[in-house]
């Protein structure tokens, strides 16, 4: 598969990175296609998570929508300009290529959402470590209301939601809330329109300035571990802590403890 150029009618990019403060914001920019996954957008995401993450001055990545919505899952009109199995299945592995990429990320992952997140839209917020929603927002797998069952979609929404209220998203297509979003599961909080990018940025900012040796290390291990049976995990997560130990900040930062002041992270 290969992507083509794309460009916004304003001749914007289709992916806009902003840095600031240790934190790179990656804005879907196809708002008249409510940012919808294209060919080209998927290389743009890939191209830019790979480059964040060999960037050590970037901390934490916002993932946010440009326009009235997050992102409506795949670019249908594009899809069906090319009716092949073989361009279908390219398609669908590149876009878990893209979310496996957010979870191998070093930098905590934040998604920004408002408007919809459907489809793929909602894989993306499933992929993401957190997410602060809008109390405007609205989610849904709504693949099979038009008899395509969002088989992606459903590898990360399942493993966010309980078995049986990531089944009743899947097979109804149905939307929920903000609200029922916190409670299930897919989202951290639902915060006032007005208030998203204070949340975003203050949730941002809070592990941004965590120690970045501990922040990296411990998102590795929290996903590695989930594969893993009891044992295996307590005796990988024991390694992992005793790694920790030895780093010069995890010093600093029991120091700090015991003697009551704050700790002098290292920032190289």
């Amino acid at each position: 598969m290969s992507a083509v150029a794309e460009r916004t009618d304003t001749d914007e990019p289709i992916l806009l990175r902003r840095d600031a403060d240790n934190v790179a914001t990656l804005t879907l920019n196809r708002p008249k296609q409510y940012n919808a996954l294209s060919e080209a957008m998927l290389a743009e995401l890939q191209t830019a998570l790979d480059a964040i993450a060999a960037d050590d001055s970037v901390r934490v990545v916002v993932i946010a929508g440009a326009g009235k919505a997050f992102c409506a899952g795949h670019d249908l009109k594009e899809m069906r300009g090319r009716p092949e199995q073989d361009y279908y299945t390219e398609l669908f592995r590149q876009c878990g290529r893209v979310m496996r990429r957010l979870v191998s990320l070093p930098q905590p992952v934040v998604a920004r959402v408002h408007g919809i997140a459907t489809a793929a839209g909602c894989q993306l917020v499933g992929a993401a470590d957190l997410a602060v929603a809008s109390t405007d927002a609205r989610f849904a797998t709504s693949g099979i209301n038009v008899g395509l069952f969002c088989a992606t979609p459903s590898v990360t929404v399942s493993r966010n939601l309980g078995r049986k209220r990531a089944f009743e998203m899947l097979f109804t297509g149905d939307f929920i809330d903000a609200e029922q979003a916190v409670a299930l599961g897919l989202a951290n909080r639902a915060v006032a329109p007005d208030r998203l990018d204070e949340a975003v940025n203050e949730l941002a900012a809070r592990i941004a300035g965590k120690p970045t040796t501990a922040v990296r290390r411990g998102k590795e291990m929290f996903y590695r571990q989930l594969e893993m049976t009891l044992d295996d995990a307590l005796n990988y997560a024991a390694e992992v802590m005793a790694c920790n130990m030895m780093d010069g900040d995890t010093s600093e930062g029991i120091d700090a403890f015991i003697e009551k002041r704050r700790p002098a992270w290292y920032r190289g």
